[in-house]
């Protein structure tokens, strides 16, 4: 029996499959896009376009991880807040033998420095909410929830390095692919992720993590794919973490749950 703090209460979410990440492991010229603009600049500057737009109405999430042979998916959907950096999410873990759906969906409220879940089973009540210090946490919750933080999976984006542009893809959007350097933008994200970002520098043995970026003609970030390579329990995780966002600028409303319902007992190890 652990108590609800920390890392604990989120590294269930993903079913016991990805531990805290102390000793996580994790090119050329930049060929200007098809506008003539630099492919970093672009890149780095993505997350600034997106703030600027308010919000998402439509945010869909995807989590793949592969460890000793096992490969799991885990998919999100729901909406995001930028100004107020907060976001919800309905998250789907993996179905049973059978095929059929074991947990119920787990709901995510992420906020500055916490991430609040429901349905969070192991002994918490249904009715309940837990809530983890995502600063705490050695990945910074960018892979312990099952879910990457659409606003921190964007910010992670100020640290782009290596840029190339890949090629135009359907609709005007452009592709780009390279290296955020998690040490670089945790000092230069919004302040509001600076501390996860930070933790997630610290907590992996590597700060270089490979993503894939899809930016419309406004430069806003409409795809970005991050991978992540890290060691828990001896055995080699990877983790393709995928945001999407779509319903720029609809109004979206995300609420912060009560004190009162936020649970504060015992949750069982899984």
């Amino acid at each position: 029996m652990d108590r609800v703090s920390g890392g604990a209460a989120a590294l269930a979410v993903v079913v016991g499959l990805v531990g805290t990440c102390a000793g996580c492991g994790g090119s050329g010229a930049a060929a200007e896009d098809r506008k003539g603009a630099d492919p970093g600049r672009a890149v780095r500057g993505a997350a600034e376009v997106v703030l600027r737009a308010g919000s998402a109405g439509a945010v869909r999430t995807g989590m793949e991880m592969a460890a000793g042979g096992t490969r799991v998916t885990i998919r999100g959907e729901g909406v995001y807040d930028f100004r107020g950096s907060r976001g919800q999410l309905k998250v789907l873990l993996p179905t049973g033998p059978e095929g059929k759906q074991e947990h119920r969906p787990i709901v995510e409220v992420f906020v500055p420095g916490a991430l609040f879940m429901k349905n969070r089973g192991a002994g918490v009540p249904a009715d309940k909410w837990v809530r983890v210090d995502t600063a705490g946490l050695a990945d910074g919750n960018l892979v312990t929830g099952g879910a990457t933080d659409p606003l921190a999976a964007v910010e992670l984006l100020r640290g782009a390095r290596d840029v190339t542009y890949v090629g135009e893809e359907p609709g005007g959007v452009r592709h780009y692919r390279g290296t955020a350097d998690l040490a670089v933008a945790s000092k230069v994200a919004s302040p509001q992720v600076r501390g996860p970002l930070g933790a997630a520098a610290k907590g992996f043995s590597s700060t270089g993590v490979p993503f894939d970026a899809y930016l419309d003609e406004v430069g806003r970030v409409r795809k970005v794919r991050h991978r992540f390579s890290f060691v828990n329990a001896g055995k080699a995780v990877e983790v393709a973490s995928t945001v999407t966002l779509d319903g720029y600028g609809r109004p979206v409303r995300v609420l912060t749950p009560p004190a009162g319902d936020i649970y504060t007992g015992k949750i069982r190890r899984q």
